[in-house]
């Protein structure tokens, strides 16, 4: 704060204390890591196939992929304009107003990823914890891993991996993204080589045998098929006519909506003022996760057999939903069950194990982006100025790292032991959607709201017919986000239009903005206008 005396800085210092400590790969490695194929796609999106039974993945696939390119350029775009930490916060609140701005980032980036933490530990429960004790017959560990206290404690190993990974700063983050991303990768290859040169019957056999020696299962291959039904089955052909296809686009979109969550990290990377590379490092973010996907559903249909493959998946599903069983007590994890064709459980584990980094390479992204957001909240005098605070060393928000970690714990507790709180979360999705539909507001208006920042950015000479690129990008994206947000609210498909989540999680948006007023009426008592602070760009 000011000294006494003295009218008060209309930002809270002269630097923000952060450094530019990444590269444009880093960019791209965090961007590649963040629609992380291996996490999201293989454990979700991937895996409910069988709840269409008329769609056509490749198609969707495509089709999602289209428009988040329009996704990616919008966010180029705002990058290359205004490069600072705080991303969505800062983009909505110079062009929308600090209180929109505020609500819709500070509920998306800050409370919403709270109740990530249990999403992540999940994932990190069904890919590594279960397939390693199940491949060691650690039964006593299995059955731990699958009460509430195993949920809990993978959720706190989850939420201080992900807060470890931040405090390391950004520098030495990039370093362990760099680690991940070739071992993730290699172990990948491994996979797709096996599927690639092994057989069918091979694969059945060997799943077989291995489920046999494992779980006490006979014929698992034909009782997995079985246990799923003659209906679920999806089409992997490639149609003019799209039918059920466009109803996979909502699963896609829990994965592959996030290309650009680095976007409030561009205040630490080098070169962020260049629109071209900026796109180019989210775009391969985005295009190469998406070729992964179809060469490893081509290949799984070779190597599992399609029905095969999405039959597993349900019946994991029916079981977690208690709609049915399944052959196996485990997720059928792809890289788990491919290992099945070496009969070696070492080597097994050892290729969980390196797909392992395909979890701790994305473990980050729970916290990093966030504590962009509070500390840029902080920067503008919304939060307490100590929020704001960056250590010299690594150049880490850490008390924007504490406002992360504290209540994740808090959610975790909830999470693990009380069966409505599952329900109340069921939303969290949703409200990330919102927040980048704001943004894709924000860019829309960019040219004519800020004319002048506008016209002397690079940016200015993309223009379609005569109309700037990122209108056209806002456009697109606010339509592709509103189809998603209405489809999610609309059809019980999805298993997310839940009254008491969308209540639960509206009660977030009412919690961020009591904080906003109340940070209002202080700050004027300080002589502060928030709405003066608003009007400017933040320093770098």
């Amino acid at each position: 704060m000011a000294a006494t005396g003295e009218a008060p800085t209309l930002f809270l210092r002269k630097a923000t204390g952060l450094v530019k400590g990444w590269s444009k790969f880093d960019a791209f490695l965090y961007s590649f890591m963040s629609v992380n194929f291996v996490t999201l796609g293989l454990f979700f999106s991937l895996s409910v196939l069988g709840f269409v039974p008329n769609g056509q993945i490749l198609a969707a696939l495509l089709i999602t992929g289209i428009f988040m390119t329009f996704l990616v350029i919008m966010y180029a775009g705002l990058i290359s304009v205004m490069p600072r930490a705080g991303g969505d916060y800062v983009w909505q609140s110079r062009l929308l107003g600090g209180g929109v701005a505020f609500v819709l980032a500070v509920t998306g980036w800050w409370f919403i990823l709270w109740y990530w933490a249990p999403v992540y530990a999940n994932i990190l429960n069904v890919e590594v914890f279960q397939p390693l004790a199940a491949l060691f017959e650690l039964n006593g560990v299995t059955d731990f891993l699958a009460s509430n206290n195993g949920l809990f404690v993978v959720c706190l190993v989850t939420v201080a991996l992900a807060g470890l990974l931040v405090s390391l700063g950004m520098e030495t983050y990039a370093k362990i993204q760099r680690y991940c991303f070739y071992v993730g990768m290699a172990a990948l290859a491994l996979m797709l080589l096996v599927m690639l040169f092994g057989s069918r019957a091979g694969f059945e056999s060997a799943f077989n045998q291995e489920a046999s020696k494992l779980f006490g299962v006979s014929d698992a291959y034909a009782k997995t098929q079985q246990l799923a039904g003659p209906q679920v089955v999806p089409d992997l052909g490639f149609s003019p006519l799209l039918g059920g296809s466009l109803l996979l686009i909502p699963f896609l979109t829990f994965w592959i909506l996030y290309p650009n969550w680095g976007a409030t990290l561009y205040g630490e990377v080098r070169g962020a003022s260049d629109f071209r590379r900026v796109l180019s490092g989210m775009m391969w973010g985005l295009w190469v996760t998406i070729a992964i996907a179809v060469v490893f559903v081509l290949l799984a249909s070779k190597f599992f057999g399609w029905q095969w493959f999405n039959a597993a998946n349900l019946a994991y599903w029916n079981v977690v939903y208690g709609l049915g069983d399944a052959a196996i007590p485990i997720w059928p994890y792809p890289p788990l069950i491919a290992s099945f064709y070496f009969h070696n459980t070492l080597l097994s584990a050892l290729v969980v194990l390196a797909f392992g980094a395909w979890f701790l390479g994305w473990a980050g992204t729970l916290f990093l982006s966030s504590t962009r957001v509070i500390f840029a909240a902080a920067f503008d005098r919304i939060l307490p100025d100590r929020v704001a605070d960056v250590s010299e060393r690594r150049h880490v928000p850490v008390w924007a790292l504490v406002l992360m970690l504290a209540p994740a714990v808090v959610v975790s507790i909830l999470y693990a032991y009380t069966t409505n709180f599952r329900t109340y979360i069921l939303d969290a999705v949703l409200v990330i959607a919102v927040t980048f539909l704001g943004t894709s507001i924000a860019a829309i208006v960019l040219p004519w709201r800020k004319k002048h920042l506008y016209e002397n950015s690079p940016l200015a000479r993309y223009k379609v017919a005569g109309i700037p690129l990122i209108t056209i990008s806002g456009v697109l994206t606010a339509l592709f986000l509103a189809y998603n947000l209405w489809k999610w609210l609309a059809d019980e498909l999805y298993a997310v239009n839940n009254k008491s989540s969308l209540v639960f999680l509206g009660v977030m948006y009412l919690l961020a903005l009591v904080i906003y007023v109340a940070a209002k009426v202080v700050r004027r008592r300080q002589g502060i206008d928030l709405n003066a602070i608003h009007q400017e760009i933040p320093v770098e």
